[in-house]
């Protein structure tokens, strides 16, 4: 057979990468790397199964200059393999079909048939259909499956595939393959079946071996390799090898010159929404932003037209109208099913956006920039974040599965990468070693240095969602997710973007819901209906609760570092509220920018810019970057960038090389000497830009945010108990876990009753002003359980514990969790009395057959404090008295202070304090400090650990549930902390402060 030659070089058609997950150890870029330095002018990447390197390989040979080679190896349903490569776009559709039907229901050698154009079939190696055929069954086999793949694919596309490396019976077996392919009229083609770019990485590729097969090391099997020859190697090392088929090499560069086939970039033809007769997708769009201009914006008429118009035109010519029309249908449908929903990101830079009711953020009011968006300068598409109620995320989903098919409709895909616990965990089981052997932590380390961002295995986005008007199979392989009837494609979020895929994400955000039930509650208890969208921002009482940093169950600002900034920031306008969002971020935090900023706005600080042509830009933040957009306004107003270019710096510094930001700093340096700006200036803003703006938070996606603060801190002022109603029923969310919610609540004057077998509903309830807890807190119990419990009762009232067992078959466990918790005080408060009798019913979930005894012994009931240990342990919420409660007396007399006395002392004055911890952190940012916040009868304290004093502290105070801390107080307006002096446990048994009892 006749192919035009490539050259004389070798070309490897039969290589795998770290994304055949855990049978290939090196990165597309490393065996590219290789590649080149061994001078072939092409690479193949043939992955098992799937194309989740293309866009990384693909890349790499861009970068590198040599031809990729677009190939899998296709795993049939007997287990046999196949090694196609795609020569051009028919065989690309071919290849990613195929793929997705193997992985959906498997792949059979008949259904290969009509899918195979443009494909080349390599017979594969020691997998693959030939060679199981030859070793298996004989010779007669091996060329029946041999014409069989001829009558397929055709002569000239099909090879039989020979290797050798250095194994017993190779020469053998690679002569019967010859003339096995002699007898059926086709040609033969050299591979080395690579798994690693060179020979030093065969340890690591024998690791992530039996990690896959879960087999330690020792115990050898068919998937060992049996040597390190399965590395890259050059023509000239394989020479030897095939000096008897030295047509085997040629033809590597042959079939590769066949191989012409470039990834598509650019955005996927979308699925038409439908529209009215004599629409199209531009005029539509057009006319729904027209129509919501009067209810929707304020601004200047003409600005507003101008930034309209401005929008438009770029949506147009980028063809992303009919993309912003699937958006706004999916969140109209969201509207009329009642799903809250509302959009975040960049998104909330678009004046089309926020018309459309897709965000919740006028971009005019709030000089949002809309090229943070999108732009012409700018060749990435941009996609939208939804963000969905949690509890009916899944609803919305479906409904756009429905609407396009599930042919068109996918997930992105995620990869879970090596962490170090998963490493150790690994190595221990294929090193046959215990977990805590000598030397594994090291082995472990190694390995995830070695393996640095390989896929250890394949995850479903959270909510990216890829639509196409073609089905997907042909552009890019789907596979089933891990959650039933789900679909996901088979490259992640940052090749989508590379390529130019356009997603959706809809994501799941678990307040949104709480929001939705807590207005709900609200009218079923007082009639009143609320419009969570209406409000006008402006309630002063609700400014006075977060400049009081009363925010326990209210958004993004419930957290310790929060509850200590609103004090000092007094916010009293939304846009305040947008700063305290962004200012508790790694970018301020590190850039040192959060304290000038306060100290500015208090006053204790003049305002400084480094130019005046940065006034206009920095005004609003008091001269400190805060916004990612303020980088692209000081690029546009001190060095002349547009908007676009400006977008493109911002992109640069957060995440572009150092070859691009040097470029970017001579445009942006002569830029501004244009401008008359001095160039030692223009560097130092340049320097700042550098260091802080790639890791500001967006003003958008703040903004967005700030509207759902608002929303709960609203609801948390004038309606606290059906707020938080919604918030125990949509855990786990926020920063704090339920008991301290409830006792946060009931500390403000709400009343909330316990758990109860005879009155509580399978959640939360509320009903005339009071909580009710509900049965799923108990642990083990489930939505299950506890509709079975509540149907149960529905019949008739339990008449006692062996009449609610009976009825409900709940397992035993599960019932005395329900007594741990208290559920069945109302009846009989003595909890150790009830489960003594419990465990004398003659109980089994499956086959009841209960007897109670005629009389119970009388046993002792454990204290209020051990009876509060269990409730916390069976449901993680107590409505009983802080356990600090009943120790104050003692604790005063003993000279310890209170939360609520902490606030009396003078800033340096020496305190000990009794508390239980509820948060601890080691915030990277805080360069080893370590954060502490306790809790007593009263409220909060927030203790600071110095990092001489933290080091260890996370492991010494394991399993600690409350702590003695001796400090100075630290004061800074109406902020109170505790700067921690020592630490250790404490228990009422043990309550000395004895340097000796230090942790």
């Amino acid at each position: 057979m006749t192919i035009a030659p490539f050259g004389e070089s070798y070309v490897e058609l039969h290589c795998h990468s770290w994304y055949s997950l855990l049978d290939g150890a090196s990165s597309p870029e490393a065996l590219v790397a290789r590649a080149a330095a061994l001078g072939m002018p092409a690479l193949a990447l043939t992955d098992r199964d799937n194309l989740h390197g293309a866009v990384a390989f693909d890349a790499a040979t861009r970068a590198a200059g040599i031809q990729p080679i677009y190939g899998a190896d296709v795993t049939l349903a007997d287990g046999a393999r196949l090694t196609l490569l795609a020569r051009d776009a028919a065989g690309w559709r071919s290849l990613c079909t195929l793929i997705t039907r193997q992985r959906h229901a498997g792949l059979t050698l008949d259904e290969l048939e009509g899918h195979c154009a443009g494909l080349t079939c390599l017979s594969g190696g020691r997998d693959g259909l030939i060679w199981r055929a030859l070793d298996g069954a004989g010779d007669a086999a091996a060329l029946d499956a041999a014409r069989r793949l001829c009558a397929i694919f055709g002569d000239a596309a099909t090879w039989i595939e020979v290797q050798h490396h250095l194994h017993p019976g190779d020469a053998g077996r690679l002569h019967r393959l010859a003339m096995l392919a002699r007898r059926v009229g086709i040609g033969i083609v050299a591979t080395n079946q690579v798994a690693y770019a060179r020979r030093a990485e065969h340890p690591l590729h024998e690791v992530v071996s039996a990690i896959r097969q879960h087999t330690p090391l020792d115990e050898g099997g068919r998937w060992r390799a049996g040597n390190s020859e399965y590395y890259l190697k050059s023509g000239r090392q394989l020479m030897p090898l095939f000096r008897a088929y030295p047509e085997a090499l040629r033809a590597a560069s042959q079939i590769a010159a066949s191989c012409r086939h470039t990834l598509a970039y650019g955005l996927q033809d979308l699925p038409a929404v439908p529209l009215p007769a004599g629409w199209h997708a531009e005029a539509f769009l057009r006319a729904l932003c027209e129509a919501a201009i009067t209810h929707r914006v304020t601004a200047d008429p003409q600005m507003l037209r101008r930034q309209l118009d401005h929008e438009l035109a770029i949506i147009a010519a980028a063809g992303l109208s009919n993309y912003l029309l699937i958006v706004w249908d999916i969140v109209r449908e969201a509207r009329v099913r009642g799903i809250r929903c509302q959009g975040r990101g960049s998104a909330a830079s678009s004046l089309v956006a926020y018309l459309l009711g897709i965000s919740p953020i006028d971009p005019l009011a709030h000089q949002l920039v809309f090229e943070r968006f999108l732009s012409h300068e700018r060749p990435d598409m941009p996609d939208i974040d939804l963000d969905i109620a949690a509890d009916r995320r899944d609803e919305l989903i479906r409904y756009v599965v429905e609407r396009y098919g599930t042919a068109h409709v996918a997930l992105a895909c995620t990869f879970s990468t090596f962490g170090e616990r998963s490493a150790r965990r690994d190595l221990s089981r294929v090193l046959a070693t215990p977990p805590a052997a000598p030397g594994l932590q090291s082995l472990a380390e190694a390995l995830m240095e070695r393996l640095a961002g390989a896929p250890r295995h394949v995850g479903q986005h959270s909510g990216g969602i890829v639509i196409t008007a073609l089905p997907l199979a042909e552009r890019v392989p789907t596979q089933p997710a891990a959650m039933p009837g789900r679909t996901v494609i088979q490259w992640d979020k940052d090749a989508l973007e590379q390529v130019g895929l356009v997603k959706i994400d809809l994501l799941g955000l678990r307040m949104l819901g709480a929001l939705e039930e807590a207005v709900r509650w609200v009218e079923q208890d007082t009639g009143v209906a609320i419009a969570l969208d209406q409000l006008d921002h402006a309630d002063p009482s609700v400014y006075d609760q977060l400049c009081a940093g009363d925010t326990i169950g209210v958004f993004q600002v419930e957290s310790r570092a929060q509850a200590q900034l609103l004090p000092r920031l007094l916010p009293r306008t939304f846009a305040d509220i947008i700063v305290a969002i962004s200012l508790i971020r790694p970018g301020p935090l590190q850039g040192q920018m959060v304290q000038p900023y306060l100290r500015r706005r208090a006053g204790l600080e003049p305002v400084r810019v480094a130019h005046p042509r940065l006034d206009a830009a920095l005004r609003e933040t008091l001269g400190v970057i805060v916004f990612q957009e303020q980088v692209i306004t000081v690029a546009r107003d001190l060095a002349g960038f547009s908007p676009g270019a400006g977008e493109r710096l911002r992109r640069a510094l957060g995440s572009g090389t150092a070859a691009a930001r040097a470029a970017l700093r001579e445009q942006f340096i002569a830029g501004a000497t244009a401008l008359g700006v001095a160039e030692p200036i223009a560097a130092e803003v340049f320097r700042s830009l550098e260091s802080f703006g790639g890791y500001a938070f967006p003003r958008s996606h703040a903004a967005a945010f700030a509207v759902i603060v608002y929303q709960s801190a609203w609801l948390r002022r004038h309606h606290p108990a059906a707020l938080l109603t919604a918030l125990l029923n949509h855990q786990p969310m926020g920063f704090w876990p339920p008991d301290v919610l409830v006792r946060d609540a009931r500390r403000r004057g709400i009343a909330v009753a316990p758990i109860d077998i005879d009155h509580s509903a399978g959640r939360s309830t509320l009903r005339d002003g009071t909580v009710r807890l509900g049965l799923r807190h108990v642990v083990g119990l489930g939505h299950d359980g506890a509709e079975r419990l509540v149907a149960a009762r529905a019949a008739r009232p339990f008449t006692d514990l062996a009449d609610c067992c009976r009825r409900s078959r709940l397992p035993r466990q599960v019932i005395a969790g329900l007594i741990r918790a208290g559920a069945f005080d109302q009846r009989e408060p003595r909890r150790r009395q009830l489960l003594w009798h419990l465990g004398t019913l003659s109980y089994d979930e499956d086959a009841l057959d209960l007897e109670s005894p005629t009389s119970a012994p009388e046993l002792d009931e454990p204290d209020a404090a051990e009876l509060y240990r269990w409730q916390m342990a069976a449901s993680g919420v107590s409505v009983a008295a802080h356990p600090l409660a009943r120790q104050r007396v003692v604790l005063a007399a003993r000279g310890y202070c209170s939360s609520a006395t902490l606030a009396q002392h003078r800033a340096g004055d020496p305190v000990r304090l009794v508390g239980t911890l509820v948060v601890h952190q080691a915030p990277p940012t805080a360069r080893g400090t370590q954060f502490l916040t306790l809790e007593d009868e009263f409220g909060m304290v927030n203790v600071i650990v110095r990092p001489t004093l933290a080091q260890g502290l996370r492991e010494r105070l394991a399993g600690a549930t409350t702590l003695l801390v001796v400090g100075t107080v630290q004061r800074e307006r109406a902020t109170v902390t505790l700067l921690a002096q020592y630490i250790r446990r404490w228990s009422a048994a043990c309550p000395g402060t004895s340097p000796a009892s230090r942790v």
